[in-house]
């Protein structure tokens, strides 16, 4: 197996020189070969930024963040505590996202020598484990969304599950994970870390559910999470008002207002739930799409699944849901949309509307396409 990854050395050398004040804040996107093409960036009002990351996520709403070189240093330093070390990391997701340059800025911080993945024919195992046995750190870590991890414990080689094995931390997130797929990565011998965070927090900032060091927690009244504390992003690079919406400071605590749900237990552990917007008011009744999500995930042959709320005459709005199916094939997505695999399980709460298909509709980050796949849910739920 012979990899051919891509040149990271110029995105290295501006990141250094922009953590150490020495060059413009820069962003990083990668050209259709796959090759990271170097963006400087003025920052007017932010002189102390380092990285801007241009997001569109899955709304479409388009967002740039500017991450602080005080933000990153924090995150760095935090996440190497929570992971008992520093080491070698390998690059698998496009340096263009908040996780990949972070990949980037750990190891320039730890001054070790990252390895990149060739993505240039999208992300495979074949690929994967070509990069991850160019490694040469005994302590090695990498960061991956569940798409990802999946295709790699569903890969037919001995020697992916291998070169997972000598990871000594694998950072999961862009997205909740399935229990089935940990519960497969943790039968498979993977040290998997689920991480929740975004751009607005240099990237993942709760692992396993705890906050890292000197990041703050916290749930509204309504159960809206925010987060708090030193690896906050300065706000969105020439938007003073969509920054002054998401954050506030509070008691000397600057804080971030997530679009997510969840609760904290006695531990301090948190919960996501979901999004605050995908609750879905159907008939009158409230329904949490990411519990119909969740249960959907649980039966047998279901990969993954997304749902939502699309428009509906008869309940304002209906139930929906794209599902990705082990069995793919005609027959197997005719008896799945029949409604007998799901119905009975689900009752009352047993969308409407059902899109089986071999993979959900993703982004390039690897995590769910949840415009795409809406606007697919409704054109097939109004064609009814």
């Amino acid at each position: 197996m012979t990899s051919q990854p891509p040149n990271i050395e110029p995105a290295l050398k501006a990141l250094a020189d922009a953590l150490h004040g020495e060059g413009p804040a820069v962003e990083l996107s990668a050209d259709a070969g796959g090759n990271v093409v170097v963006t400087a960036v003025e920052t007017p009002g932010h002189e102390d930024a380092a990285v801007v990351v241009r997001t569109s996520g899955s709304t479409g709403m388009p967002k740039s963040t500017v991450l602080t070189v005080d933000a990153l240093a924090a995150s760095s330093v935090a996440t190497a505590f929570a992971l008992k070390g520093e080491g070698q990391w390998l690059l698998a997701l496009p340096v263009q996202y908040v996780a990949g340059v972070q990949v980037l800025v750990r190891s320039l911080f730890a001054g070790t020598r990252p390895w990149a993945m060739d993505m240039s024919g999208g992300f495979t195992a074949e690929a994967f484990t070509a990069a991850a046995l160019e490694l040469t750190d005994k302590i090695r870590f990498t960061s991956l969304v569940p798409t990802q991890l999946q295709r790699l414990l569903d890969a037919p080689s001995a020697d992916t599950l291998a070169v997972l094995r000598r990871f000594n931390g694998i950072l999961l997130g862009g997205g909740p994970a399935s229990p089935g797929l940990l519960a497969a990565a943790r039968d498979a011998g993977a040290r998997v870390i689920t991480t929740y965070g975004s751009a607005e927090t240099c990237g993942g900032c709760v692992y396993d559910g705890f906050p890292l060091e000197d990041v703050l927690a916290r749930v509204e009244g309504d159960g809206r999470i925010l987060l708090g504390g030193a690896t906050l992003a300065a706000g969105y690079l020439g938007d003073p008002g969509l920054t002054a919406g998401a954050f506030f400071e509070e008691d000397g605590v600057r804080w971030y207002r997530t679009g997510d749900l969840g609760t904290i237990d006695a531990t301090g552990k948190l919960t996501v739930l979901g999004r605050a917007d995908d609750v879905v008011i159907t008939g009158g009744v409230k329904v949490s799409a990411a519990h119909v999500q969740a249960e959907l995930e649980k039966l047998d042959g279901v990969r993954a699944a997304f749902v939502a709320g699309v428009p509906s005459a008869e309940w304002g709005q209906a139930l929906a849901a794209y599902v990705a199916l082990d069995d793919s094939s005609p027959d197997g997505v005719r008896n799945f949309t029949a409604g007998a695999a799901w119905a009975p399980p689900l009752g009352t709460l047993a969308p409407k509307t059902v899109l089986a298909a071999g993979d959900l509709l993703m982004l390039p980050n690897g995590k769910p396409d949840r415009l795409a796949m809406t606007v697919r849910l409704t054109e097939l739920h109004q064609g009814k």
